[in-house]
């Protein structure tokens, strides 16, 4: 169904779990080059944020026995030495990159006038800076080839206010910005910009908040989303899907665009 991925290559960032690793192993099935980025360690905030090695070693060996060429990058999004040491490492080793799904992503919860100004850095540096500074470093390797794909993983917190996640939420609106006008600026080098917006995913991430909180995974997930169809959430698989059909030719005329995947939530 998606041959031309073959060979390929995919920059994912925030890959070793979630909708990072859905992806990577959905492109993997067809025969692309991952390179993997993700934290080498925790991080201060938020407290959940348990980065390990050892998954991106486990991701890698998936990936290889899926038929997928695997290099992982273990680094900080919000550092721009890493992510331009990541994309100089994969572009030596595959000779292009076809395609940038911005996934690295963090969550907490806060009333605005509680935040500190660290928690504010941190999840605008994550959700926004990190994609700002792995498209800084992709776009020349894709306006060289006349061709690309960027998708930046929003939310639908990105589409609408979202109670004590102010800081998410501005995070990912600014990620709609942020495709439009790259979308703009490169649109006569044959690349492409969407920003995707999913509801509540089945990730550990949803974990982490409910201990956070105190309560469940699903009850995080009714609380930040709300679905119309009954379901809690969708899985990561759903997400790469997406990601798989926006990335192919089946969608060569989208771009500067908003894919929202919410299981009917903004109908409401």
């Amino acid at each position: 169904m998606y041959g031309e991925f073959k060979k390929k290559t995919v920059f994912i960032t925030g890959a070793a779990k979630g909708q990072g690793r859905a992806v990577a192993l959905a492109f993997a099935k067809y025969g692309a080059n991952i390179i993997a980025f993700d934290l080498k360690e925790k991080t201060a905030y938020p407290s959940y944020n348990d980065a390990k090695l050892s998954d991106l070693e486990t991701l890698c060996h998936e990936v290889i026995a899926l038929g997928g060429k695997f290099i992982a990058y273990a680094g900080d999004v919000r550092n721009e030495e890493d992510v331009k040491a990541a994309v100089e490492t994969g572009v030596k080793a595959f000779g292009t990159i076809d395609i940038l799904f911005n996934n690295a992503g963090i969550c907490a919860y806060g009333y605005v006038h509680e935040l500190s100004l660290k928690e504010w850095d941190s999840m605008i540096g994550v959700n926004l800076t990190g994609a700002f500074l792995c498209t800084k470093y992709v776009v020349p390797v894709m306006r060289a080839q006349k061709s690309g794909v960027i998708i930046n993983n929003s939310s639908v917190g990105g589409l609408r206010g979202m109670n004590r996640l102010s800081h998410y939420a501005a995070s990912k609106w600014a990620l709609v910005g942020l495709t439009k006008s790259v979308a703009l600026e490169n649109a006569e080098y044959g690349i492409r910009v969407i920003s995707i917006h999913p509801t509540g995913v089945n990730t550990p991430m949803n974990d982490g908040l409910a201990e956070m909180e105190g309560t469940t995974p699903q009850a995080i997930a009714e609380r930040s989303a709300g679905n119309l169809l009954p379901v809690p959430w969708i899985e990561p698989e759903d997400v790469a899907d997406s990601v798989l059909f926006l990335s192919s030719s089946k969608a060569k005329y989208v771009t500067g665009s908003q894919y929202v995947l919410d299981a009917g939530l903004l109908t409401r």
